[in-house]
């Protein structure tokens, strides 16, 4: 105890304390800012370049507020010492046992020796995970099949990236995850390229390959570095969660802008939300941030602020030194997104659709009920849409309040497993009878299946064509054992509901 005691009556002890004492206020204010910024803007290499000129921010003022203090207690030390003699005590001035008053100035100090334990253990344990995706590269591991090296290559080229880029599959991960800088690796789960759609597993493999040329590995090493000496301010960790999500939809942007496909992809987001893995913090996963609010962002592209450009200007002045270090390279051209028109099934470039429309109509049609619709339609402006959908959510929000709504997530998880598994030509699979009971319901408690026909059984006719029937043991105001059945007629991937479960309420019939 003795020795920490000396240690905490050291100038420097003394600065470093007040330093994490003013350090507090400083990280408020950055976030608070960090806070304005993300309000209105909606460019995520904006909202990434901000939050890391925050983190930055932070780091700086810290560093400068502690030179500040140790120059400024250092010279208070010296000149105490030379004009203030040290009186000599004698017994009757002092009592034994006696103790100087506790003064809160006295406490600073004590927060030095505390706050070095705590680096020393978060780089211990950063090292730690550091060396264990170094490992990742190396156990379990075996070269990508035939022809994949080749058609990384290409993709290489599509992403405008010179660094060569080795495949390898792992049997010690569940995601495709992207290790090192200098000699950078992309790691695939077995069997992941061979039991996914080759569209959709190029558009992961560009999803790391876009980590890389955007050179987020060092930069994640630099925001860990951050997050292990400003550890004790809750500030910094929400931004280190904000600069992870918007990295992971910089990278989205960057394969949708070299692929044109952003139905595809997210298709192949909601694949890997099924194998999604906890990933170690040092490696950059696919499955990063959010996988569902990252998939409705593809899909359904909100609008910005009209004010975005001249506050986002602002804030971007503030902290125009990070923000220049955080800006990436440029995303390649991207080719106009081809939509697909229902009524002919042929694909032609068209106009994008208004996302509040796509909302209403795609979204939530299956869960909007008709006063909602309605009230919906009558509102002129895009703040008393944005205001309708976020009441529409919180209104089904299992927990009030809580940023985090678990129907809303579901939801979305719903609207990925049915685009992934239930479209069929250029109908999406939201929009099948399979989807939209899927999306209504949630999945069956039971799924029986005839690929080549139903075999006669019972009072049941033999059928040879392609049916299934999901069993859902309860759906409230429905009833229970309620059985779905879905026949393919033409055998070539539409399945079509036979007959309406609830008739008398028309509940399982499509909205027109």
């Amino acid at each position: 105890m003795t020795t920490i005691a000396h240690l905490v009556e050291t100038p420097l002890a003394k600065a470093l304390g007040w330093t994490l004492f003013h350090s507090l206020w400083e990280g408020a204010l950055a976030a608070l800012v960090l806070l304005a910024a993300l309000l209105v803007m909606r460019s995520p290499r904006g909202r990434y370049a901000c939050a890391c000129a925050a983190m930055l921010g932070v780091l700086s003022a810290f560093a400068i507020t502690f030179w500040v203090l140790a120059a400024r207690e250092k010279g208070s030390t010296a000149t105490v010492a030379h004009t203030i003699p040290r009186a000599v005590l004698d017994d009757s001035q002092t009592s034994p046992g006696a103790r100087a008053p506790f003064r809160m100035a006295d406490l600073p100090p004590w927060l030095a020796p505390i706050w070095m334990l705590g680096v020393l253990l978060l780089h211990l344990r950063s090292a730690a995970g550091w060396m264990a995706a170094g490992r990742l590269r190396r156990r379990g591991v075996c070269g990508a099949p035939d022809p994949w090296p080749q058609r990384l290559d290409q993709l290489r080229a599509r992403m405008r990236l010179t660094k060569p880029v080795a495949l390898l599959e792992t049997c010690l991960a569940d995601v495709p995850a992207v290790i090192g800088y200098v000699r950078p690796v992309i790691l695939v789960p077995v069997g992941l390229l061979a039991g996914m759609p080759a569209s959709q597993a190029e558009a992961i493999l560009m999803h790391e390959l876009a980590h890389i040329r955007r050179h987020d590995y060092v930069a994640n090493l630099i925001e860990t570095v951050v997050e292990s000496f400003l550890f004790y301010h809750p500030a910094i960790w929400w931004m280190s969660r904000v600069i992870r999500a918007e990295r992971e939809k910089c990278c989205d942007d960057l394969v949708v802008a070299a692929s044109g496909d952003a139905h595809d992809y997210a298709a192949a987001l909601a694949a890997l939300e099924q194998t999604r893995w906890a990933a170690n913090k040092t490696v950059l996963a696919a499955t990063g941030g959010s996988l569902m609010k990252r998939i409705h962002r593809l899909l359904y592209q909100p609008k910005a602020s009209p004010l975005a450009p001249v506050f986002s200007a602002g804030i971007l002045m503030i902290a125009a030194v990070g923000a220049m270090a955080a800006w990436q390279a440029q995303s390649p051209a991207s080719p106009a997104e081809p939509q697909v028109v229902p009524d002919s099934g042929t694909t032609e470039p068209q106009a994008k659709v208004d996302p509040y429309t796509r909302w209403l109509k795609e979204d939530v049609v299956y869960i909007i009920d008709g006063r909602e619709r309605a009230a919906f339609v009558s509102l002129t402006t895009d703040l008393e849409r944005e205001h309708f959908i976020e009441q529409f959510w919180e209104r089904r929000n299992p927990t009030p309040g809580s940023p985090d709504n678990a129907f809303r997530d579901e939801h979305y998880r719903r609207v990925g497993y049915a685009m992934m598994h239930f479209g069929w030509q250029t109908v999406p699979g939201w929009k099948t009878d399979r989807g939209r009971i899927y999306i209504t319901f949630g999945p069956p408690d039971e799924i029986e299946s005839h690929p080549e026909g139903q075999p006669a059984g019972g009072s049941l006719e033999a059928t040879n064509v392609p049916t299934e029937e999901w069993l859902y043991h309860s759906i409230k105001g429905i009833g229970t054992n309620v059985i779905v059945e879905f026949v393919d007629t033409a055998r070539a991937g539409d399945f079509r509901m036979t007959m309406d479960p609830n008739p008398d309420k028309g509940t399982f019939v499509r909205r027109p």
